[in-house]
């Protein structure tokens, strides 16, 4: 049994790490590196990097990418500080975390939410007015037509549509576009993956090949990109079983 002397020690570390303030790596919109640790940002729902979106012009755009890019204007080269909520429930090995920016008040979770650029994550209030306003003045992906985060990173297309420019008239033709049989690969991130239903034996809900995988150049059609493996398996894909690692051979 941990003694109490112990439990207060873990304790602090904890509340050191929460702390503890330093430049991050924004991974989208909704994740950032804060020195070793990976927070993603609690209570919100931020597209993911590959995300389509519907502008306001009913053009296609790339959502997930122009949110990643609206974090990073808000942090705006400073330091930052993570609340650590503890680890996150669908992915271990990362924690949640409530993040401000050196010198502000308001937690970036809030102003990406505020600003359009994030949904009040499901089951959670605590955004829910930041939202309303967002959406009351077409603010970032409310501008224009897009699915909730949380149903492009699933698959799911018969979701809910958000956002002013959505016509009903066009349901089909919108869809389409929001979830695109060729989705364009966003810079630096060439992980393919694949919905199976075959990936739910082992409790997930796609596939993820690597450039070493004999399937990778055969799966011409992914249904997602991922930038690293930690970025598809917190998203619910494992990895495909015919990947091998590189063998050098010598000479």
């Amino acid at each position: 049994m941990i003694s109490m002397r112990w439990s207060i020690l873990i304790l602090t570390i904890f509340a050191a790490e929460a702390a503890f303030a330093a430049p991050p790596n924004v991974r989208d919109a909704g994740t950032v590196d804060l020195g070793t640790v990976t927070y993603r940002l609690d209570g919100i729902d931020a597209p993911a990097l590959d995300q389509v979106c519907i502008d306001d012009h009913a053009d296609g755009w790339t959502c997930g990418v122009e949110a990643r890019d609206q974090l990073a204007r808000l942090i705006n080269g400073r330091d930052i500080r993570c609340e650590d909520l503890g680890a996150d429930p669908t992915y271990a090995k990362w924690r949640l975390g409530i993040c401000t920016a050196e010198g502000e008040a308001t937690s970036l979770n809030q102003l990406l939410v505020r600003g359009g650029f994030a949904m009040s994550a499901a089951g959670s209030t605590r955004f829910a007015s930041d939202e309303k306003e967002a959406k009351d003045n077409s603010r970032g992906l409310w501008k224009g037509c897009f699915v909730a985060p949380q149903d492009f990173r699933t698959g799911r297309k018969d979701g809910a549509l958000f956002g002013a420019a959505c016509r009903p008239d066009k349901d089909r033709e919108i869809r389409d576009v929001l979830f695109p049989p060729e989705p364009a690969m966003p810079s630096g991130c060439a992980i393919k993956g694949k919905y199976a239903l075959r990936a739910h034996v082992t409790g997930n809900i796609g596939i993820y090949h690597l450039q070493v995988c004999r399937s990778y150049p055969a799966l011409t059609r992914p249904d997602r990109w991922f930038c690293s493996e930690d970025d598809a398996k917190a998203s619910g894909f494992r990895k495909a079983y015919n990947c091998q690692p590189l063998v050098r051979r010598p000479g």
